[in-house]
């Protein structure tokens, strides 16, 4: 073939390459997903005072605009609520999906954690936290707290949830003990890629030996990486301690973490906007 036919064949090569070149668009690199946690004690759909506030509870959620929800003491079917199956009246009123994990049997009924989402609710179970020797709870039982462990399937994958309320008492004895639980499952959610976070009541204070013992586990407290101001959580009328916590596990990271203002329940809500990078194709 001479020159000027090769020049001629890679002057077309180049206009048809150039052609096809132009009608092949990049894709945009996909965005972070978002998405707003309240953590919140809602202390059995009761205030301080002890008047019933499951409505109030309910119209939160909605007001925040949260898509994941997770609920300590939460009553199904007690005799201190009335009867009322709490779970599902939040459900109806919420329209979200829910996921209850019964920790104890109370007053007739079960007393326990719940998860709310707006997106649907892929599978749930209820994690013991064994204590040695196992310590009397109300009513005389002798179950131990848990864990509600729950998958949601978001639009961009599956967010794995870790949802607990620890022991109460003035000291961290049976506290050190149920976080070792809760560590583990942490660790169990989490890889490279994966979606997790971990929040409630731990009943602890940031300068406590159970959130040093969460720190050296590895996770990441979602107000020291995004929170404004003292982060104080209890009482609700006048807060004075730290207690109530969303833990960012893996990839996960936060924009902006706040406690809202509410005396609908003895705690004040804590509410964090989360941010999911965009998982690897």
């Amino acid at each position: 073939m001479t020159y000027a036919a090769l020049r001629r064949r890679a002057h077309v090569t180049g206009m048809l390459l150039a052609l096809a070149g132009c009608g092949v668009r990049s894709r945009p690199a996909p965005s972070p997903v978002t998405v707003r946690v309240l953590v919140y004690n809602m202390h059995a759909g009761k205030d301080a005072r002890g008047a019933d506030n499951l409505a109030r509870v309910a119209a939160l959620v909605r007001q925040v605009g949260a898509d994941v929800v997770l609920l300590q003491e939460v009553d199904r079917l007690t005799t201190r609520s009335g009867g009322v199956d709490q779970p599902a009246v939040l459900r109806r009123r919420t329209g979200y999906h829910v996921a209850f994990g019964r920790t104890l049997d109370y007053q007739g009924g079960e007393y326990g954690i719940a998860v709310l989402s707006r997106a649907p609710i892929v599978r749930d179970t209820l994690v013991r936290l064994p204590v040695d020797p196992p310590q009397e709870r109300a009513g005389g039982a002798r179950e131990p707290r848990g864990a509600l462990v729950v998958t949601i399937g978001l639009p961009g994958g599956p967010l794995m949830v870790v949802n607990t309320h620890l022991d109460a008492s003035r000291e961290d004895r049976w506290r050190l003990q149920e976080i070792v639980t809760v560590l583990e499952l942490a660790r169990a959610t989490s890889s490279s890629d994966a979606w997790a976070l971990l929040g409630g009541d731990f009943n602890s204070t940031p300068e406590s030996a159970t959130q040093a013992a969460v720190r050296q586990g590895g996770l990441r407290d979602a107000w020291d990486a995004c929170g404004s101001g003292d982060g104080l959580t209890y009482p609700a009328d006048s807060a004075v301690k730290r207690i109530d916590y969303l833990f960012l596990v893996g990839v996960a990271g936060c924009t902006d973490a706040r406690v809202l203002a509410s005396d609908a329940s003895d705690h004040r809500p804590l509410l964090v906007r989360v941010t999911l990078p965009p998982r690897a194709r």
